[in-house]
């Protein structure tokens, strides 16, 4: 079994994204897994590309995305992402989109196929707090979560894939809620975890995508 996990460089003039740090941290193998990891520019332009080339490379089965969100509290297993490019701010390259498709043509949403809310009861057991979220935003992190969804259903049909939102690490980002902020080993955890319930219950998320098709 392997699996591909990918997090973005710093963007917006920071210089440490947590995505990032936390996939640099994940080892080469979880359990029965083998962990590859890419790093994604955060570039409307580039960063499906790289995942592209990151997929061919690792040939995994799962794909996990991971990126950071300065607004989140706790790491978000992500339900879906839309057909849609909005930046509040420029990527790294400056580019800010308004209300651009990330695929011409493409259907206006796609689903995860982790198993999220299996996914966030394990992180829930394994003492990292986690949410379902039903909205990956209109920035790059949505625009990478639409492009591996359609590749999957379009050209690679066995991978299983979805993304994970992390919050800014402690003294880095603003802090919500009243527990105390996710350190980057909750946040490196987390991501084993995610990736451990996906492999475990890969025949019944096939199952349910070859009903689907």
């Amino acid at each position: 079994m392997r699996a591909l996990v990918t997090g973005f460089d710093p963007f917006g003039g920071g210089n440490v994204n947590a995505s990032l740090e936390a996939v640099r941290r994940l080892p080469s193998r979880i359990g029965a897994i083998e962990v590859a990891t890419a790093t994604l520019p955060t570039s409307y332009a580039r960063a499906l590309a790289v995942l592209d080339e990151a997929i061919v490379r690792a040939g995994p089965r799962i794909v996990l995305c991971v990126g950071q969100a300065g607004d989140r509290a706790v790491p978000c297993v992500e339900r879906v992402a839309i057909n849609v490019q909005d930046a509040r701010t420029p990527d790294n390259d400056g580019a800010q989109p308004v209300d651009l498709p990330v695929i011409a043509g493409g259907p206006p949403a796609y689903f995860s196929t982790l198993p999220i809310k299996a996914a966030v009861a394990a992180l829930h057991a394994g003492g990292v707090p986690a949410e379902v979220s039903n909205s990956a935003g209109t920035f790059v992190c949505n625009h990478v979560f639409y492009g591996l969804m359609h590749l999957a259903a379009t050209r690679m049909r066995a991978i299983r894939g979805g993304f994970l939102h992390v919050p800014a690490l402690p003294g880095i980002g603003a802090h919500h809620g009243s527990a105390p902020p996710v350190s980057l080993d909750d946040i490196v955890r987390g991501i084993g975890i995610v990736l451990t319930v996906t492999a475990s219950n890969l025949s019944e998320i096939d199952r349910t995508a070859a009903a689907t098709r």
